[in-house]
């Protein structure tokens, strides 16, 4: 038999002309939507992964380590004062690579509001930052107040919209800061009110949760030099070009002296690592249930070769051979499989972009009934919303990114998997005994 025989055979497997009922071929069906449908949340979740990976990774980069971190050593002269450190700094855009640097001091501190305490990183800054640094400018939203009397500089101060949150404060308020000083070689507490201009967020509430931000020159008047961290943020051109460790070897080899030089997943390795394995964890689960669903086809056939020995039978006495029969039936079995990748990308893909809206629409559902299940039992006072992406540990706001080549290898591993788990079934339909099955009948 020619080629184009064991072709129409397995079309029919998959399409048959006749309208007669079969489990085998409902079973095959259920087979192709259960495939659909396991890679639906295998691509929701590798979507929503990447974009929360990639947008807390821009964060982290251009808020807080940058592309490359100096740590200056708190015994040189030159962070004696705002002007040394920052000259100090501008040497470095002398060095090849170096696009910009931002000096910064900072340190912990006791914030207080009216009623509530809390913790504080207070980071001392340039007073142009915010309009000066990229990341600054596009990855922190101004959610109250203006920033741009930050440039004035003076005693004045941005927060972290849940520290703000905290304390009940916002812009007009003021907010002390308690740091320590040494007088006459005691350590005592030592108290500044700075004047809130404006509330900042990056989206991500693990990242700036205790931020306060105020202008350098500030800062070096009320915080203790003595125990505060000098960093100095370094841009180049790429954070993820191979030339970025060349760059932070050149830097310490001359200014090693007084600073130590760290690249941003340097800095920030063990996060990183619990991202990627957090990611890997999720992706094996959803591949083993995608593994189970292309199992189905594999019971479908052994359905359909039980089905078909009559069919089977005419073809070899008319001169089918073993691995030809076999071919049809893995062939049927691929294309269901290429037949479910076909239905679940494409609504995998459309739920991934609108995840958002998807979210917040289950969100305000959960809070509705939530709410109504309180006021029932007389508790609508102590009712709090629930947040399904609760900042504490997420972004607010997913930043989708839809993986092409991961999508595309989810396809060829979906396919791959379905000729595989077709073979066996495929193999003994080639082996099907003729003789028998006509001596029975």
């Amino acid at each position: 038999m020619k080629l184009a025989a064991y072709l129409e055979f397995a079309k029919s497997l998959l399409f048959p002309k006749s309208e007669k009922s079969s489990s085998a071929r409902r079973s095959l069906t259920g087979s192709i939507v259960c495939i659909g449908i396991s890679l639906v949340p295998l691509v929701i979740v590798s979507a929503m992964s990447n974009g929360l990976i990639k947008g807390m990774t821009e964060r982290i980069i251009g808020l807080s380590s940058s592309h490359i971190q100096a740590y200056v050593a708190r015994s040189q002269d030159i962070v004696g004062s705002w002007d040394s450190y920052n000259d100090y700094a501008n040497q470095f855009l002398e060095e090849d690579g170096v696009r910009s640097v931002y000096p910064e001091i900072s340190s912990s501190a006791l914030a207080s509001g009216n009623d509530y305490r809390s913790g504080a990183m207070i980071r001392g800054v340039q007073n142009d930052i915010f309009e000066k640094n990229d990341a600054f400018n596009n990855l922190l939203e101004i959610t109250e107040g203006d920033i741009e009397k930050f440039k004035e500089g003076g005693k004045v101060c941005a927060i972290g919209q849940k520290l703000s949150e905290t304390l009940s404060l916002h812009p007009g308020d003021k907010l002390k800061v308690i740091t320590t000083k040494n007088l006459n070689g005691k350590v005592t507490p030592k108290l500044t009110v700075l004047n809130i201009i404006a509330v900042v967020s990056s989206g991500y509430q693990e990242l700036d949760a205790l931020w306060v931000f105020v202008p350098a020159e500030s800062a070096f008047s009320f915080l203790p030099l003595k125990s505060s961290t000098f960093s100095i943020m370094i841009e180049t051109e790429d954070p993820f070009s191979a030339e970025l460790s060349k760059t932070r070897r050149e830097l310490q080899a001359v200014y090693g002296k007084s600073a130590n030089f760290y690249t941003w997943n340097e800095v920030n390795a063990a996060q990183f690592e619990n991202f990627s394995s957090t990611r890997v964890m999720l992706l094996f689960v959803m591949i083993l249930i995608v593994l189970v669903a292309c199992v189905n086809i594999s019971s479908a056939l052994v359905m359909l070769v039980m089905e078909r020995r009559r069919e089977i039978a005419v073809l070899k006495s008319v001169g089918a051979k073993n691995s030809g029969i076999s071919f049809s039936f893995t062939l049927a079995g691929t294309v269901a499989g290429f037949l479910g990748v076909c239905i679940g990308l494409p609504v995998g893909i459309l739920l991934s972009l609108k995840s958002n809206e998807i979210v917040l629409g289950i969100e305000k559902m959960i809070n509705f009934f939530a709410r109504l299940w309180y006021g029932v039992r007389g508790l609508s006072s102590s009712f709090e919303n629930i947040k399904l992406m609760d900042p504490a540990y997420y972004m607010s706001t997913i930043p989708v990114t839809v993986p092409v080549k991961e999508i595309l290898i989810m396809a060829a591993v979906t396919v791959l998997l379905s000729m595989l788990v077709s073979l066996v079934p495929s193999i003994k339909a080639g082996k099907e005994d003729i003789s028998s099955l006509f001596t029975k009948n």
